[in-house]
């Protein structure tokens, strides 16, 4: 479509003018001419069939007559008001009723006129009757504009139909747009794309879009913008990976060290799974290639990514760099520094944790450190990004659960050396193949799909409110073998919209249970001084206490491996990503761990389809294709804010074919022509260049 023509604003369409403009903006975010041509119907009325008023009846979904219009009056008083007409064709008689805008339609509204009517039959006191029926005049030869073979309907708002824009209101501005720009629409792909994978040409796709002639012409239109809105997100992804690869260099990272080695021969307390070395191998080759290294790895919870993220950032120590790891939470952090120092021992490399409640004269020592290059590796939160932290020769960068942060805020590490450090990103949530590949299809992609040795499957049970003191009984069980146990909150305190068995509430119930001096109980909770919250944390750490209450804010950051139960309330209130991060925390050590899903009776559809997963399966990667199905990609791993996202037809839960096919055909062309330089790509490399973006940012993983 020609640029011109897609953003021009709404307003100046026929039909719409500055006030109407304004509500489109608001309700249904149409700016633009191209807004509103993208704006698809999200269900089409088969109005080919007529009925008689005879064969109508109230079990209908809905019914098409031709009649007229015999009678109308206005009846009741104000609430109880409503307008009435007499509807007649040659085999009898109903009524059609009005209970909003009857000023307007008694006005509009011709008695004696003939109308084609639409709507969904009812009987009221014995008489068949249509409520808010469609209306249109009927004139016999001339072609019906609402009496096409498949009529669109369109989303609409109470806001909007103010402005008489329900859906019949958005189909005319559609009729009109169409006539205005039809000539000026183009064909976005190659010719030899189109005969390839067989696709209507795009003009005529987002006509029939819009008013197909039949249910054929429908679906390949629909194939075919498909195809497009895929198509175009893979481009871009290549096209930054081929970049990545080729204009930004990455350090060398020549030789595998002392310390690598010294730390994999004598520090690792257990041995690496296939998995980790395969990732290790693959991240070692990235290094030594020259290029700018950008992998995300995905390991499902407990799989040992830290210990992958130490291993590398070793191999940047061992060739002269710095290395640095991010994380989202102080407590995340903490967790990783506690267990690098840990894994690291005394001489190998030097650490240091750099958090907002680091006090000031710790800080201008580790910023000393990293600028006179005696600090190998800094493990921090945001704090790393700050200006104020410089380093001598970064050259490796980690970052923990990359969704939760912004792309300014990774790409500020990216540019703490001339030359950009390598780039690995982490995250413990499972994405879906097709997810993975849409969002992140300018990184490799490693995965770690195998638990370290000796780790049991978490036994998962779903109870009911009626079996609390059976939950109780078998707390008391684990707590008497010496075990720990975390019981998680969905709120803090009672909320009067949502009834839920909250944090102090359950506290009271479980001091009864669980009375002192016998049982020692840590809280925990986002609104919790950091402080606070560090001194429970180590208490229950350290074992001094058997039962951790808790909010979601341990869904990352803690690791007790003799903690062997997680008990969470109000279970079907959580996502299936959060319940399987939750129930990650335990299962860390080597006796059988479990986890209890507790809920009240009435469940939906979907609370008892979660709770069924989580009982069926420990395999984050099925866990995250069920979300994925249940909330769709724009809630899982934050890609609702990154904006990567932006499908109104594809859906990557079952279009998952397509994407493959896409992928695999830009893969193909790039491989052809790296740089979209052959005449037969000039429009995909004009697309590129017209939104090619003043920062960069997209090239930053």
């Amino acid at each position: 479509m020609a640029p011109f023509s897609s953003i021009t604003p709404i307003e100046y369409l026929k039909g719409v003018g500055p006030s109407r403009a304004e509500v489109l903006k608001s309700e249904l975010n149409v700016h633009t001419f191209g807004d509103l041509l993208k704006h698809y119907p999200f269900r089409y009325i088969d109005r080919t069939q007529f009925h008689k008023i005879q064969q109508v009846h109230p079990d209908m979904p809905a019914a098409q007559v031709i009649g007229r219009l015999t009678h109308l009056e206005e009846i009741g008083e104000r609430k109880g008001k409503r307008l009435v007409g007499h509807f007649k064709d040659d085999t009898g008689i109903m009524e059609l009723v009005w209970f909003q805008s009857i000023s307007w339609l008694k006005k509009s509204l011709k008695v004696g006129a003939a109308y084609v009517i639409y709507g969904r039959p009812s009987v009221f006191n014995n008489q068949l009757s249509m409520t808010h029926p469609e209306m249109e005049l009927y004139h016999p030869g001339v072609k019906q504009a609402g009496n096409m073979s498949l009529q669109p309907v369109y989303n609409s708002t109470e806001k909007l139909k103010k402005f008489t824009l329900d859906s019949r209101g958005i189909q005319k501005l559609q009729v009109a747009l169409l006539e205005s720009i039809a000539h000026q629409l183009q064909e976005a792909l190659p010719d030899y794309l189109l005969h390839e994978h067989r696709l209507m040409p795009l003009p005529s796709a987002l006509v029939a879009i819009h008013f197909p002639r039949d249910q054929q012409e429908l679906a390949q239109a629909i194939h075919r913008l498909k195809f497009d809105e895929l198509f175009f997100i893979q481009l871009k992804l290549l096209k930054n990976k081929l970049l990545n690869t080729h204009k930004f260099k990455g350090h060398h990272f020549d030789v595998v060290g002392n310390r690598f080695n010294t730390f994999y021969n004598e520090h690792l307390p257990f041995s690496l799974t296939n998995a980790q070395k395969r990732v290790i191998k693959e991240i070692r080759k990235d290094t030594a290639s020259g290029a700018q290294l950008n992998r995300l790895v995905q390991g499902d919870v407990g799989s040992g990514k830290t210990v992958v993220a130490l291993m590398s950032m070793l191999l940047a120590v061992d060739n002269g760099f710095q290395a640095c790891l991010m994380a989202p939470t102080e407590i995340l952090a903490q967790q990783h520094y506690h267990s690098i120092k840990k894994l690291l021992g005394e001489g190998i490399a030097s650490v240091q944790l750099l958090t907002g409640s680091v006090a000031k004269k710790d800080r201008r020592i580790i910023h000393t450190q990293l600028e006179d290059g005696t600090l190998d590796i800094l493990v921090g939160t945001h704090a790393l990004i700050e200006d104020t932290v410089r380093f001598k020769n970064l050259g490796f960068v980690v970052i923990d659960e990359q969704h939760r942060f912004g792309v300014e805020q990774r790409a500020k590490l990216w540019r703490k050396n001339s030359t950009p450090p390598h780039m690995l990103v982490m995250t413990a949530t499972p994405i879906p193949r097709t997810l993975a590949m849409t969002l992140y299809g300018d990184l490799d992609i490693s995965v770690i799909d195998e638990l370290p040795a000796g780790r049991k499957p978490i036994k998962t049970l779903h109870l009911y409110e009626s079996s609390r003191l059976r939950m109780f009984g078998f707390m008391k069980e684990e707590i008497t073998k010496g075990r720990q146990v975390y019981i998680v909150y969905p709120l803090i305190k009672e909320s009067e919209k949502i009834d839920l068995l909250y944090l102090e509430a359950g506290l009271e119930t479980l001091m009864n249970e669980f009375p002192l001096p016998q049982y020692r109980i840590s809280i925990v909770h986002g609104k919790m001084p950091v402080k606070d919250k560090e001194f429970e944390m180590q208490r229950f750490v350290k074992g001094e206490t058997q039962i951790m209450v808790a909010t979601t804010v341990i869904e990352v950051g803690v690791d007790v491996p003799n903690a062997s139960v997680m008990v969470i309330e109000n279970a079907e209130r959580f996502g299936l990503s959060q319940l399987h991060q939750l129930r990650g925390r335990v299962g860390r050590g080597a006796e059988q761990s479990y986890c209890i899903l507790m809920s009240g009776s009435k469940l939906s559809k979907e609370s008892k389809l979660r709770l069924e997963t989580m009982v069926r399966t420990n395999d984050g990667f099925e866990i995250a294709e069920v979300d994925l199905q249940l909330r769709g990609p724009g809630d899982i791993a934050g890609t609702q804010q990154s904006g990567v996202l932006d499908l109104k037809l594809a859906d990557l839960t079952t279009d998952q074919a397509l994407l493959t096919e896409v992928r695999n055909s830009v893969i193909g062309i790039f491989e052809a022509d790296g740089q979209l330089a052959k005449p037969e790509n000039a429009r995909l490399r004009e697309y590129l260049t017209e939104r090619e973006p003043t920062v960069a940012w997209e090239k930053i993983s």
